[in-house]
Order: structure tokens, then sequence, then C-alpha cells
């Protein structure tokens, strides 16, 4: 059972953690707070965003705080499975015997950045599957283990731009968060430069190491979870299906599929560590509400009702959020004024009908003699 010197004990390391990454990366607090979560948590991650907002700084730095083997696969169209998994090559013994020997690839280490991982075509985004899930890697029928912390951090560009290909969504379901890495604001930009200008190499010292993360995650497992809210979670998980008994009127209005169980493994996961990093010796209402947003947004799938209308994953978690009711809070949908204008009608509405009749009968009689005109100049009777 967790005791209050456990708490004490992973909220230091956790403040190590966050001061060391602080070292790093300039802003982007709410990004660093979700990736940490995640490795803490056990799970994969995927960063989104424009080039040259501090993605990859950010994996190569807490490949750095966390002290632990780190590789860097460059997705690229021409890259192919063997290049990210390893595969067997001839070589020959001190008696000139011909062998097949196991090479690894890059994916034998225990932090994985794979950079632009939607520039790469899906055969290869596949490759990562059984690593992802299962952290084995199998190659021409031998399966081996990968080495314990095993995480996939991996970035991606929009998929608006060019040269992108969309993640296979079996892969999407292996991330347990996707994160949004915004711009910098003014003041971010002028500290990223003045950083920059003494040294372009990362400065943040380990902090933790690999068998202190394995007993922090097995800390944050020993979080209890009330009856009600694990109900909870799990209700919100189901109301993304549209043909769930849970389904709300946005989810029926605005999502074709809704996410897998391992969305209700991941909010409960990551919940419980973000407990202990505010302290608390049990998961809240609010935690599964904040963590909704990564957990989700990449594992429903919108239907042609929300694209043309231009509705975000967000913004559809966030009405689902406010529906269900547990102290969430999202915008009021623009039909809701319509609707209020509308059932606000004027008390003399017969009088309105019979003006709009007087003035449409004066239209009706134009149109019938413009009508008769042209019946004569064409010849008809």
């Amino acid at each position: 059972m967790v005791n209050e010197k456990d708490i004490r004990q992973f909220s230091e390391q956790c403040k190590n953690i966050f001061d060391q990454v602080r070292r790093d990366v300039i802003g982007q607090k709410e990004v660093v707070e979700g990736t940490i979560i995640a490795m803490i948590a056990g799970g994969n991650v995927l960063l989104e965003g424009v080039p040259g907002v501090g993605k990859t700084r950010l994996v190569r730095s807490l490949g750095r705080v966390f002290n632990l083997p780190f590789s860097r696969i460059q997705f690229t169209p021409d890259l192919m499975p063997a290049d990210v998994t390893g595969t067997n090559i001839i070589v020959k013994d001190d008696k000139g015997n011909s062998n097949f020997e196991f090479q690894p690839g890059p994916i034998f280490s225990n932090i994985i950045l794979a950079d632009e991982i939607n520039r790469a075509t899906p055969k290869t985004q596949s490759a990562l599957l059984e690593a992802m899930q299962e952290h084995t890697v199998t190659v021409m029928g031998v399966s081996r283990k990968l080495e314990e912390p095993f995480f996939v951090l991996a970035t991606q560009n929009p998929i608006e731009q060019d040269g992108t290909y969309p993640l296979p969504e079996a892969q999407m379901d292996r991330f347990m968060f996707k994160l949004i890495v915004p711009n910098p604001s003014l003041d971010e930009l002028m500290d990223i430069v003045n950083m920059t200008q003494k040294t372009m190499a990362e400065v943040a010292e380990a902090a933790c190491d690999g068998e202190q993360l394995i007993r922090m995650r097995k800390t944050a497992n020993q979080i209890p979870v009330a009856e009600e809210v694990m109900r909870y979670a799990m209700t919100l998980c189901s109301a993304t299906h549209p043909d769930s008994e849970c389904a709300t009127s946005a989810s029926k209005k605005y999502i074709r599929l809704g996410a897998s169980p391992r969305a209700g493994q991941a909010l409960i996961s990551a919940a419980k560590v973000k407990a202990l990093l505010a302290g608390r010796f049990n998961v809240a209402y609010n935690d599964i509400n904040e963590l909704a947003y990564p957990v989700l947004r990449h594992r429903m799938k919108m239907n042609f009702e929300a694209i043309a209308e231009r509705v975000s994953a967000d913004k559809v978690i966030g009405m689902i959020i406010a529906e269900l009711g547990k102290g969430g809070s999202a915008e009021a949908p623009a039909a809701d004024s319509v609707v209020s204008e509308s059932s606000a009608a004027p008390e003399n509405s017969d009088a309105v009908t019979a003006e709009a009749a007087t003035e449409t009968a004066p239209a009706a009689t134009e149109d019938a003699v413009e009508k008769k005109g042209k019946r004569k100049l064409f010849g008809r009777k």
C-alpha cells in the first residue's frame, strides 16, 4: 500500500525531472507534463506540430534526464521495415563457414525517437506495432524481448503538409497520448533565441534511471480509484461510440468510430500518475476530464458532418464531458442561439403573417404578367 513517504519520494523525483527538462525546453508546460506522465505510466507518446517547435529536442532531453539508451530513427519514404527492426546477415567464422547472424536494428533500445513518423509508408510504420504493444520484435520467426523500460516517442507533422502519410489506426491506438505542440509565445521565442545563442546542445543532467522509473510506475499503480470515478471514466470512453448506450448527442452527431478499450486503460493509468503529481492519494474527476483530450483525440474518427462544420475532436470531447456533467465545460453549440431566437417569437404573429401575405400578393401578380408576356413573345398559347 502506498504511504506518505512513497508519495513524497515520488513528488521529489518528479520535481527533479521537470527541473532538468526545463533547462533544455522553453515553455510547452502541458506538453512536457503530458510526456512525462505517459512515460511514468508506461505509454507511448505522439507529438504533433509544425517543424521547428522543439519536438525532437524534448525527446532528446528526456533521454538524457532518464539516463536510458536512446535511439533515433529518421522516417523517410524509402525507409524499410528491416531498417527499423534489424535483419539476418551472412557472416563467416574463423573456419570460413558462412552462417546467418542477427544484426539488431535501432528499435533495440529503451527510448526510441521516431522522428517524422508520418513521412514513411504505412508498411514501415507498421514495423513498430509489435514493439509498441508486446515489447518484442520478431524477425525470421524468432521473437526477441526488448529491454524494459521501453518507450516510443514519435513526432509527426500535420497531415495537411506535403509528403506525409496518415498513420494506421492500429498504430494510432497504441499511443497513450497524442499531444499537440503549439507555437511559442513572444516571450518564449525570445528566451529560445537567447538560449540557443549560447549553445545548441542539450545541457540537462540525469535525474532518474530505469530502475527508479519502474519503481515510480509501481507506486502509481497502487493508487486507488473509487468505483464512481472508474465508472465515469469508462462511461466517458464508451460515450465516444455513437451506437453505445452511453452515447451523447454530440457523439451521435459528429463521431463515426469511437475509442477502443485501450483508451480506458490509458485514462486510468495516466490519472493515477497525475494524482500523485498533485500529491493526492486518489484519482479525481478533474484528472479524468483533463486527460480525456490527449487520450481520446487520436482514437476517434469524425464523420462527414464534423468535417464539413469544422468541428475538431477536442471540441467534441468537451461537449461529451459537459453532457456527462462531472465538472467539465464546453462551448455551447451555435445552434442554441438560433433556437432561442426562434422560440422568442412576437406575440402578434397573426399581424406579421397578414402583413407578409399582403406584401407577397403584388409580387405574385407581377410574376403572372411577366409569364404572360413571355408566352406572347415566343408564340405560345
